[in-house]
């Protein structure tokens, strides 16, 4: 397996990308994203069946005798379902959800098969995983910076407004709509990208050998800021909240994803 390590590295990058497309369309129903991230998990697809076929008729191992081998058939079956869903029915919900399960079950394939490997390409293996993790949670830590900063922006625009106070700062900020969709872009961009985050940090917490908390307060206050930016996208999407309301709970979330970093991260035991 290690000798292949950078297809894996490639498989699981595909995948990723894959998944923030059908995130975007989910959110979105943009159906150019959709066959994008469609084209994208079916060369993730191609490349998991080819090792499949080798497996199977040159090694003559059907990949299902132990725990480890039937994850990786596991995760090819949720990929093939995946494909064949998006391809005859629109069920964005089910695809996108069944792409994040099957995403987490490849993670664990390749690192416990890892670790049965080499034990220096299994360690550096796990922490190019941990590496990832950490910096596609500081990515998106910059979207929803850059969502907050335009919401600060619509509310001063909108109490100026409101004020009727026309001066230069008001021909200097932009358009209300305009900067009440950049914030939502600017979140639809960072919520994949910090649950590939936390998926990978969870994988990575079972894999190593360093003690892993569920319990622990960083642990915890991803997961709740995962939760913070998901309810904003209910709102904003299925509820339709726009404009100042949805601005406010924007600067709120923000402020809760500075207590998590600098606050939890402080608190916890084996994050920074």
């Amino acid at each position: 397996m290690l000798e292949l390590k950078w297809v894996y590295e490639l498989i699981i990058f595909l995948y990723g990308l894959s998944l923030i497309g059908y995130f975007m369309d989910f959110i979105q129903h943009n159906r150019k994203v959709n066959r994008t991230a469609f084209w994208l998990l079916s060369m993730v697809w191609a490349l998991q069946t080819i090792f499949l076929l080798i497996e199977v008729l040159v090694k003559h191992n059907f990949p299902v005798l132990n725990v480890y081998d039937g994850l990786y058939f596991y995760a090819w079956i949720l990929v093939t379902f995946s494909l064949i869903i998006n391809r005859l029915f629109r069920v964005d919900f089910l695809v996108f959800f069944t792409n994040v399960l099957g995403f987490f079950v490849m993670l664990i394939h390749l690192s416990t098969r890892a670790q049965s490997q080499a034990v220096g390409e299994s360690v550096r293996l796990v922490d190019e995983m941990l590496i990832v993790h950490i910096t596609l949670a500081i990515i998106s830590y910059g979207f929803f910076t850059l969502a907050f900063i335009f919401s600060i922006m619509y509310l001063l625009q909108y109490r100026l407004l409101k004020q009727k106070k026309w001066n230069t700062k008001l021909l200097r900020l932009a358009d209300l709509n305009k900067l009440d969709n950049f914030s939502y872009i600017a979140i639809v961009l960072g919520v994949p990208l910090l649950l590939i985050a936390v998926i990978l940090g969870v994988t990575w917490g079972y894999t190593s050998e360093d003690v892993f908390y569920w319990y622990d307060s960083k642990t915890l206050g991803s997961f709740l800021v995962l939760i913070v930016y998901f309810i904003y996208l209910f709102l904003r999407v299925v509820k339709g909240y726009q404009g100042r309301a949805i601005s406010w709970f924007n600067t709120g979330a923000f402020l809760f994803l500075l207590i998590n970093f600098f606050l939890f991260g402080s608190l916890s035991n084996f994050h920074f």
